[in-house]
């Protein structure tokens, strides 16, 4: 006898809602059918549903996105970098107190106090002909930013062969739920065959019809809820062997909404956006953005970031403030709204020649012009580099283009062997844009806080 196993599954939504609609609408019309026909089927979720960007996660910690998970009938999920590492330590304890799914993550413990007794390494799942299911979970190890807040993430290879091991001797098929990454995803498909399906997701990868490598089936599907993932397996109950597996990514702009879903969406961003109404600061004229321009505001808040972190130098884009602020009362919605980015402050120790290359890479149009997507940066362009505690003298070429001619802290030039303390945005410790920032071997992360909490201090009187 055969039996049909359907996994459907989103990763990576980082709480764009805007499709979550269509979404849970194309589950529940699978549901009803797998229901007529008899059929099994599961939801997963494969982490960074949460993105503090949005009022809904930022409101309720997360709890707005774990309530329309609930809703729509989720079965597993695991948990990424964006639940793990933008939330306090006590707002990841118990962002799953209430979820009716499992959450699993093997590489993940909380070192401050007891594990959550939500956080499990694997789930076994039995279907009605008594097919068991292992499903693990594993998140992007990013050590540094966990240490912070109280919790241990492991390398996934140290977790792997025990848990793998485990799941060959109490299940028939082995489903991994991976915030790794494409590249982990298919160094674990050559080590471990006994992984079935790796459903793959962090670096947002778009498989369309999954990708076979040495037997195991890699799955994923994008980012932002563009795609649903949908997976069909064949399992013979008699001689104990699965038969088919195929994997495919839906687009969802076009399916049907479900009304009722829009409604729940509404409601909870509601509730969300009353617990952002708490006043932080009043001010008498507007303050305003420009961002391939110096304003007051982005001086204020580069100024603030260098005394918060005890900082001889610090350094801003100006396209990390997306919006004006009106006179009168802001309340923290204004503060998100302008500021969204789970972007966290941070401090590095630079060289003075090190600092020079840092301050001319940072005045090219190359860079301030960059669109960036990604590293929690959650704006459009860069823009403008705002400097505080450094004197920056420029001249113009004939294109415009700024080049640095003459650069001294406290009144003096630059000493190329001195060691200053520079604060910027941990987004900068990332990616290509610095790479004496990104290789410095010195780095302090400032945790939970972040840019928008350092902008609230800047707008005290």
């Amino acid at each position: 006898m055969k039996e049909k196993l359907y996994f459907y599954y989103t990763s990576d939504l980082h709480s764009h809602f805007e499709n979550w609609p269509q979404i849970v609408g194309y589950f529940n019309e699978k549901k009803k059918m797998h229901e007529r026909k008899g059929e099994q089927y599961w939801l997963f979720d494969n982490g960074d549903h949460v993105d503090r960007f949005h009022p809904i996660a930022e409101g309720l910690m997360g709890k707005g996105n774990v309530e329309l998970l609930n809703q729509a009938g989720y079965d597993v999920a695991t948990i990424g970098n964006n639940e793990g590492i933008t939330l306090a330590s006590e707002d990841l304890h118990a962002l799953y107190d209430q979820a009716t799914f499992h959450v699993v993550c093997a590489n993940l413990e909380c070192r401050s106090m007891d594990s959550p007794d939500w956080l499990k390494r694997y789930e076994i799942l039995e279907s009605k002909f008594g097919t068991r299911i292992g499903v693990f979970g594993l998140t992007a190890p990013f050590q540094a930013f966990y240490d912070k807040l109280g919790w241990d993430v492991t390398s996934p290879f140290e977790v792997l062969d025990t848990v793998v091991e485990e799941l060959s001797s109490k299940t028939d098929i082995i489903i991994l739920l991976s915030h790794l990454g494409i590249n982990e995803d298919e160094e674990i498909a050559r080590r471990y065959p006994n992984v079935d399906i790796i459903i793959g997701g962090h670096t947002h990868h778009l498989f369309k019809n999954g990708e076979y490598i040495d037997g195991t089936l890699l799955t994923a599907a994008g980012k932002h809820g563009t795609h649903l993932g949908e997976i069909a397996l064949e399992w013979n109950v008699d001689t104990r062997h699965l038969e088919r597996k195929e994997a495919y990514a839906i687009p969802t702009e076009q399916l049907k909404k479900d009304e009722v879903v829009s409604h729940e969406v509404n409601k909870i961003r509601s509730k969300a956006v009353h617990e952002l109404g708490t006043p932080v600061a009043t001010l008498e004229e507007p303050l305003h953005i420009a961002w391939f321009q110096d304003t007051p505001l982005m001086a204020r808040l580069t100024e603030q970031l260098r005394v918060w972190t005890s900082s001889d130098i610090a350094m801003l884009n100006a396209g990390v403030l997306l919006d004006h602020l009106p006179a009168g009362t802001i309340t923290y919605e204004d503060i998100h709204r302008i500021c969204p980015h789970p972007m966290n402050p941070c401090r590095v120790d630079l060289r003075g020649v090190e600092l020079l290359e840092v301050i001319r890479a940072a005045h090219t149009k190359e860079l301030t012009e960059t669109r960036l997507k990604g590293f929690g940066f959650r704006g459009e362009v860069i823009g403008k580099m705002v400097f505080a505690g450094v004197d920056i003298a420029l001249e113009l070429d004939d294109d415009g283009g700024e080049h640095v001619v003459n650069v001294s802290f406290d009144g003096e030039p630059i000493a190329h062997d001195r060691v200053y303390r520079f604060a910027t945005a941990d987004t900068f410790t990332f990616g290509r844009f610095f790479p004496e920032i990104a290789y410095a071997k010195s780095k302090t992360y400032y945790m939970p806080e972040l840019l928008r909490d350092l902008l609230t201090e800047a707008l005290q009187p």
